[in-house]
């Protein structure tokens, strides 16, 4: 696609800056694999207490430069709760959904997040969207549609989790726009007592089962490798350019698909992929529309 510069018109610093991006988006794939795998035998709220512990413990070095007042004094408080609180609806509620649907189809909701994000952007965020990003997003909106080719038998409780995760996700996603200024470990740190919290009072309305080593070591990766793929696209972002290294944050799509049939047999169907590939094109156009406006702005 036009989105990928080819390789003689990268700038300086783009391959390592892409390099990052593939290896941070493949560390999320990781990630959503396990959960599945996980899901399967543990209750969710178990798996967001685990991981919530991992990334406190990974975190303790910046939680402990900023002190407990950097944490306490956070700017507008009230969007910071929201912020939370759509950070882990969107989390349990992709858990929720890998149970039941496949790993891409899963993503593939998820990835329709930055669409909504546009069409919430007037709303929200007092951003003039024009025509052509309107379009795209009805486009985006249909994909979603043909991903879920909705009927009696699709329309089923994981394929409503997924969507009202995907929709959480855009939600969490303006709201860090809104906050912008507030620095990373703020908001990392409030996102992982904010699940601990959520995850602990699930796993005592429905119970803990012990894991074994090594499912405890996957458990506690959950948190580790979010991190670590953080990151990784933070790096990339540093390194590039974000024309060069957004758009291969579509390759998750990729990796669902590999890490399904791999590890679960699972294959989506046409009407899923065709709904995918819309969704990836409507993503694009509107991500590198608002790269052009912004490169306008400044000139």
């Amino acid at each position: 696609m036009t989105a990928i510069p080819r390789p003689g018109l990268l700038p300086a610093g783009a391959p390592g800056g892409i390099a990052m991006m593939l290896l941070g988006v493949l560390l999320f794939a990781v990630n959503d694999t396990l959960g599945k795998w996980l899901v399967g035998g543990y209750a969710v709220g178990q798996l967001l207490l685990v991981r919530s512990i991992s990334g406190l413990c990974c975190m303790a070095p910046q939680i402990h430069r900023i002190g407990l007042f950097g944490l306490l004094s956070a700017p507008r408080p009230g969007l910071q709760l929201l912020r939370v609180l759509f950070s882990t609806l969107e989390t349990s509620l992709f858990f929720w959904a890998i149970g039941s649907l496949p790993l891409a189809e899963v993503i593939t909701y998820y990835m329709a997040g930055p669409i909504y994000v546009t069409a919430l952007s007037p709303f929200l965020l007092g951003e003039r969207v024009g025509w052509r990003r309107w379009t795209a997003v009805a486009v985006g909106f249909g994909g979603v549609v043909l991903a879920l080719h909705p009927s009696p038998g699709s329309l089923s409780l994981g394929a409503v989790c997924a969507l009202a995760g995907s929709f959480s996700y855009a939600c969490f996603l303006v709201m860090t726009r809104k906050l912008a200024g507030t620095p990373g470990t703020v908001l990392i740190t409030a996102q992982l007592l904010a699940a601990l919290a959520f995850g602990a009072a699930l796993t005592l309305a429905q119970g803990w089962t012990t894991p074994g080593p090594l499912d405890l070591a996957l458990m506690l990766f959950l948190g580790l490798g979010s991190l670590c793929g953080n990151l990784c696209v933070n790096q990339a972002l540093r390194l590039a350019p974000a024309s060069v290294v957004v758009p291969y944050q579509y390759t998750l799509i990729l990796w669902g698909m590999l890490f399904g049939y791999l590890f679960f047999d699972e294959v989506i169907g046409p009407l899923t992929l065709a709904g995918a590939a819309v969704i990836v094109g409507a993503g694009l156009f509107i991500f590198l529309r608002e790269q052009r406006l912004r490169h306008q702005e400044r000139a």
